[in-house]
C-alpha cells in the first residue's frame, strides 16, 4: 500500500465519465485518501468504495448539497470525525468540481435558472472552501483547485451560455482574491479553465455539434477527463508549491482565437 499522507476532498465526483471521478481516481493512484461530496449520496458512497477497493486507500462518500450551508457544514463535521478517528489522514487538498450548465439562450432564461446555476457553481465553491479551509490552515499545508471554464474567458458556448459563463467568471475572481488573502498561510488557490472535455455533461449533442467543436480547437480534439485530472492533482502537489492565484488553461489552444 502506498503511504497515505493527506486526504483530497472532491465535489461532484460521481458521474461515470466525469472529471470528478477521473480526478478522484488520480488522487487515489498517487496515494491520497479521498472524500467524495455529491448530491447523490448513494453514488458517492459506491464510487468511494470502488476507489478504496481498487487503490487500497481510505475513501468515503457523503451526500452533500454544495449550495446549502448546513449540508456542507455537516459534511465537514463528518470528515473531521473520520480524520479524528484515524480513518482518514489530514485534509490536504480541495477540488471544487461540482457544477451545472445552462444551455439556454439568455432571453429564455429566468431568475430561477440564473440563481440555480450561480448557487451550484459559484456559491458552492465558496461554501465548500470556507468549510474545509480551516483544517488546512491548522495543518499548515493545503491546495485548493477551483473549476472554472473557457466559457468564463470567451463567453458562452454550445453547452454553457450566459448564467454558466458568469458563474465560472466569478470563480476566477474568487480564486485570485482568496489566493492573495491566504498566501501568508502557505496554502495555494488556483483555478483551471477546461475547454471541451469528453464527459457525459455533453450527452445529447449531435455528431455535427461534436465535429464543429473539435474543428474549433487548434489541437483538433476534445480533452479526456484524465488530462484534466492530471492538472488538478499536479496543482495539489509539492511541485506546485509556488503557484497560487493562477488560472491554468486546459483547452487545446481554444483561448488563442
Amino acid at each position: 500500500m502506498t503511504s497515505i499522507q493527506r486526504t483530497a476532498i472532491l465535489t461532484g465526483a460521481t458521474s461515470e465519465k466525469g472529471i470528478g471521478v477521473a480526478t478522484a481516481r488520480r488522487y487515489a493512484s498517487e496515494g491520497w485518501g479521498v472524500v467524495i461530496l455529491d448530491l447523490d449520496g448513494e453514488k458517492s458512497a459506491k464510487t468511494a468504495q470502488d476507489i478504496a477497493n481498487e487503490f487500497n486507500v481510505p475513501a468515503f462518500g457523503h451526500e452533500v448539497d454544495v449550495a446549502d450551508e448546513a449540508s456542507v457544514a455537516a459534511a465537514a463535521a463528518a470528515v473531521a470525525t473520520e480524520v479524528g478517528a484515524g480513518r482518514l489522514p489530514v485534509v490536504g487538498a480541495l477540488a471544487n468540481i461540482a457544477g451545472i450548465t445552462s444551455p439556454v439562450p439568455f432571453l429564455e432564461t429566468d431568475l430561477a435558472l440564473w440563481n440555480k446555476v450561480m448557487a451550484v457553481n459559484a456559491t458552492g465553491t465558496y461554501l465548500v472552501t470556507k468549510a474545509f479551509l480551516p483544517a488546512m490552515i491548522e495543518a499548515g499545508w493545503g491546495r485548493i483547485v477551483n473549476m472554472s471554464s473557457v466559457s468564463a474567458q470567451r463567453g458562452g458556448g454550445v453547452f454553457g451560455k450566459v448564467p454558466y459563463s458568469a458563474a465560472k467568471a466569478a470563480i476566477l475572481g474568487f480564486t485570485k482574491a482568496l489566493a492573495r488573502e491566504i498566501a501568508p498561510t502557505g496554502i495555494t488557490v488556483n483555478a483551471i479553465t477546461p475547454g471541451a472535455v469528453d464527459t457525459n455533461i455533453r450527452v445529447g449533442s449531435t455528431d455535427e455539434q461534436e465535429a464543429a467543436i473539435a474543428r474549433d480547437i487548434p489541437l483538433g480534439r476534445t480533452a479526456s477527463t484524465e488530462e484534466i485530472a492530471s492538472v488538478i492533482t499536479w496543482l495539489s502537489s509539492d511541485g506546485a508549491s509556488y503557484l497560487t492565484g493562477t488560472t491554468v488553461d486546459i483547452n487545446g489552444g481554444s483561448h488563442i482565437h
